[in-house]
């Protein structure tokens, strides 16, 4: 029962009656043809449904009584089925096609009494008339677009949509909407990243077969192994000679460090030998000193010598010593950096074959890393170019359509077409076709190479 029932015991209800045996009988002649000419034109007004269409949660509802404005209400259909509606409270028509739910309302409302209040204050219960209920679908469920279009999402579902209009309504075909930038701008960019890709991998295979050459230690490059790329062969033949340069360049420089290290032994060999034979000098010069000294001690014992003749020799004795171990110092000092230029002369070949493998294993590597961007690469150019082709001349067939419907019996999978009708709550998938990729991309140097 409504608010404007509230606080009326059934006495007071009676005596309302009572006083007012006229206020609801059947209509006139003239009112009721007005109530029916109304209620036609609300049914002709509202959004014709389908016949088979059965009501589901989601959509809204309008209920109207013709001669009650205050009736009026629009009521979403919730999950379970039900809306809530003045006097009747909740009504459960989910699953029900219009014309049952506007059966079924216009059965139950009837039954629920209405109260009106005169301009004096008084109340009085008015019947409500099944001709006067009005119900109506005022918004169904929205229809959902995906794939390649370019405003995928919801829309306003109205009764004969077809596909077509519901791809015009989501801005028509779109297969860059999440694919790929604009292709006639990124075509370029995609080339110049093609070809300086494949620049890069024929400078890579001829530093790697100069590295090659480097470590058998010969100035020919052998590349009979190189692959055939679509670089220029004007920029082939510079990139092959300036490796053929900077090989003879590297060889000519650790011959020369070589040379300077064989000439440093050398002359420490040489120092070495100097010392030797003056250290042999000095050691025999320590020897005939010592010899003399003790000649002479022998003779200052029998007192044929002085003194001061002693002392001198033993001076002598003295400084031999001290210089045959400064000799033999020095020789040993002169064997030690004679020792370290033999170990730098082997040390550079070994740091130089080092090098050499290390730069050997990064080139590897980086020309792996080119083939490998170079597939991609060559992949996205000839899809972006493709995309381009068939942006320009217009797709060669219609696109796969695919409706997803919710039916008693489950969800259901449509094939259709542009005049398949929708129906609110459907899905439906749009997927251009897209032509075959070529198998052959065009190279920088205009020729073509394989994929």
């Amino acid at each position: 029962m409504s608010e404007l029932t509230a606080g009326i015991t059934p006495a007071r209800s009676e005596r309302i009656k009572t006083r007012m045996p006229c206020q609801r009988s059947a209509p006139s002649p003239s009112r009721a043809k007005r109530i029916s000419v109304a209620v036609a034109c609300l049914c002709a007004t509202t959004v014709a449904s389908r016949a088979d269409y059965l009501i589901s949660p989601g959509d809204v509802i309008e209920v109207e009584v013709v001669s009650i404005p205050e009736l009026k209400a629009r009521r979403v259909v919730g999950t379970d089925g039900e809306v809530s509606l003045p006097l009747a409270g909740q009504v459960k028509i989910g699953g029900l096609s219009i014309d049952a739910a506007r059966t079924h309302i216009q059965q139950v409302l009837p039954t629920r009494e209405f109260r009106r209040r005169t301009v004096d204050g008084r109340e009085y219960p008015v019947v409500l008339s099944p001709t006067e209920i009005g119900v109506s679908v005022a918004e169904y469920r929205p229809v959902y677009v995906n794939g390649d279009v370019a405003k995928p999402g919801a829309q306003s579902y109205q009764p004969g949509l077809t596909v077509r209009q519901s791809i015009s309504l989501a801005g028509g075909f779109d297969v860059l909407r999440f694919k790929m930038d604009n292709p006639f701008l990124q075509l370029a960019d995609l080339r110049e990243t093609y070809n300086k890709t494949w620049i890069a991998y024929a400078e890579g295979q001829q530093r790697l077969a100069r590295i090659e050459a480097e470590l058998k230690n010969t100035t020919k490059i052998d590349t009979k192994g190189l692959i055939e790329t679509p670089v220029a062969p004007s920029l082939t033949s510079e990139i092959a000679a300036s490796e053929g340069r900077i090989l003879q360049a590297r060889l000519d420089d650790l011959a020369k460090q070589k040379v300077f290290l064989n000439d440093a032994r050398t002359k420490e060999g040489d120092r070495a030998r100097v010392l030797s034979e003056q250290e042999k000098r000095e050691k025999e010069g320590t020897k005939s000193d010592s010899d003399e000294l003790k000649n002479l001690q022998d003779l200052y014992g029998r007192g044929t010598v002085p003194v001061t003749r002693i002392n001198e020799t033993r001076r002598n004795v003295l400084l031999s010593a001290t210089r045959a171990l400064q000799t033999t110092a020095l020789l040993a000092s002169v064997e030690r950096e004679k020792a370290n230029l033999d170990r730098s002369l082997q040390k550079a070949d070994d740091d130089h074959n080092l090098d050499l493998l290390k730069l050997r294993q990064d080139t590897v590597v980086r020309i792996a890393g080119l083939r490998s961007q170079l597939q991609a690469v060559s992949e996205k150019l000839r899809y972006t170019g493709m995309v381009k082709s068939q942006l320009a001349r217009g797709f060669d067939s219609d696109p796969a359509v695919s409706v997803f419907r919710k039916t008693p019996s489950g969800d259901r999978k449509i094939e259709a077409g542009y005049d398949t009708e929708l129906m609110p709550g459907d899905v439906v998938e749009i997927a251009l076709q897209l032509g075959e990729l070529p198998d052959k991309e065009t190279g920088p140097s205009g020729s073509r190479s394989e994929r």
